[in-house]
């Protein structure tokens, strides 16, 4: 980073934005940053990098960080929750600064000198790249990465490796800025590719399926030689995507009947550690543990599994960094027990990722009644593009209570997804289920349905008005 005297950061605290301001302070640059709201732990994480912090955002801000010998940054960087509009991204444009965004970053500065392991998909992303990332990290091999989650087994969201060998990024199908509407996985130079599953979601920027798939065909059409496409082939979508792959193919897929490389028999699971047989084309291979529950992170585990031996990492060493890793954070994450009631906060917001998670959950802890809270809140949940399938989803579900969907004000009204239709579906089909408008109201509500020895699982992508804690206060 010896070319940047001053970066300049807007949407400084976000979780990868602020791991990124954090690792330039350590390669010796001056890092200052800007953002709407500037609160901990994230405002005490970069204080205590040396990070200069601006709020709210504002063109005096950029007045503000010139340098005593009248100096501006070098290079501004922006996140991509800054929109056209915002009034400091407009004074960085007047000044005629440059600015990438993270992404485009590290396609120019980061990723050209190194192996770069991309896990992409709809699901499982996040977890997988940091089973990833914390497997060659036990190993010794020092990886870089960066990951849109927090690891409860890796210190930061973003890192630099000093060997520039490997890189793993989460390959994030969303878009990278607002003058770069293509997903940031395109700048991150590929090499080798895990691809876990394609499915329709980010209604916000996807019209439909095909414009999905057509993303995720550009990324296997990025992979670059020497490199390896390792894909998950449950689904149609992506074995019609794999066919086109110009690179070598491994498979992997929890049915026998897809005749995959790679598949898993004999999985078991004590609610603590879940252990599998690793199965290569008909013949035991291998015996693995791991410290996460349900069908899902077997293959998210299995994935790693693969590519790890395929880059001639020792078995016993990949074996010891699968069984040591100790999850993510919002990830079937047990956030506190009161009254013998377990309170769970998970990501889980496409149907898909709900099935599974409740599925994990009734396997993990079967002697506990399930209860369910779920917040409509990403840009594809709060439409009703998958009305009829979130009623299928809460099947495991011993009671299910479902907020009323976060900010619709901007979706057309007959493309708006309706709770109240879920619930009465969900009545309709067995399944106990009640609506709820405000945050109190649902925490009154599943206090009261709760007893002792229950699980809720609280199931949002965002904060949710701070459920989990106003939950825990009361029971």
């Amino acid at each position: 980073m010896n070319s940047f005297r001053h970066v300049h950061i807007l949407g400084v605290c976000g979780t990868l934005m602020g791991s990124f301001a954090s690792y330039l302070k350590r390669a010796g640059v001056r890092v200052t940053g800007s953002d709407q709201n500037v609160y901990p732990p994230m405002s005490d994480v970069l204080q205590a990098s040396g990070v200069e912090l601006f709020s709210p955002y504002s063109a005096e801000n950029l007045q503000k960080i010139i340098s005593s010998d009248g100096t501006k940054p070098d290079l501004y960087v922006i996140g991509n929750v800054i929109s056209k509009g915002n009034v400091e991204m407009a004074a960085i444009e007047q000044s005629g600064g440059v600015f990438v965004s993270l992404p485009e970053f590290m396609e120019k500065h980061i990723l050209p000198n190194t192996r770069n392991l991309v896990v992409a998909g709809t699901h499982g992303k996040t977890t997988t790249s940091s089973v990833l990332a914390h497997v060659l990290s036990s190993a010794g091999q020092d990886p870089g990465y960066f990951i849109g989650g927090v690891s409860h087994s890796l210190p930061h969201s973003f890192h630099v490796p000093s060997t520039q060998k490997y890189f793993v990024l989460e390959g994030d199908e969303y878009d990278t800025a607002f003058w770069d509407k293509v997903p940031k996985f395109n700048h991150y130079l590929p090499n080798d590719v895990i691809l876990t599953s394609v499915e329709f979601d980010h209604a916000d920027i996807y019209a439909d399926l095909a414009a999905v798939k057509k993303a995720f065909a550009g990324l296997i059409s990025r992979i670059r030689t020497p490199g390896r496409l390792i894909a998950c082939i449950e689904t149609e979508n992506v074995r019609e995507l794999i066919s086109a792959s110009k690179v070598p193919l491994i498979t992997y897929s929890r049915n026998v009947a897809d005749q995959a490389d790679y598949t898993f028999s004999d999985m078991k699971t004590d609610g603590v550690k879940t252990s599998f047989d690793v199965i290569h084309r008909g013949l035991k291979k291998d015996h693995l543990e791991i410290n996460l529950c349900g069908e899902h992170n077997v293959l998210n585990a299995l994935a790693v599994y693969i590519e790890c031996m395929e880059l001639g990492l020792p078995v016993d060493q990949i074996k010891i960094g699968l069984a040591t890793f100790q999850g993510v954070k919002r990830r079937q994450e047990e956030r506190g027990e009161k009254n013998g009631v377990l309170v769970i906060d998970d990501f889980a917001h496409h149907p898909t990722a709900v099935r599974e998670t409740l599925k994990a959950l009734k396997m993990k802890y079967p002697d506990r009644r399930l209860i369910s809270v779920f917040e409509p809140r990403s840009a594809t949940s709060r439409r009703k593009v998958f009305q009829k399938e979130y009623t299928e989803a809460f099947d495991l579900a011993d009671t299910v209570f479902i907020a009323t969907a976060f900010d619709q004000s901007k979706i057309p009204q007959d493309q708006q997804f309706s709770s109240q239709e879920l619930v009465d579906g969900l009545i309709h089909r067995g399944v106990n289920a009640v609506c709820f408008g405000e945050v109190d109201e649902g925490v009154k509500s599943v206090a009261a349905s709760a007893r002792k020895g229950d699980l809720v699982a609280v199931l949002s992508n965002g904060g949710f008005g701070g459920f989990i804690t106003k939950l825990l206060s009361t029971l």
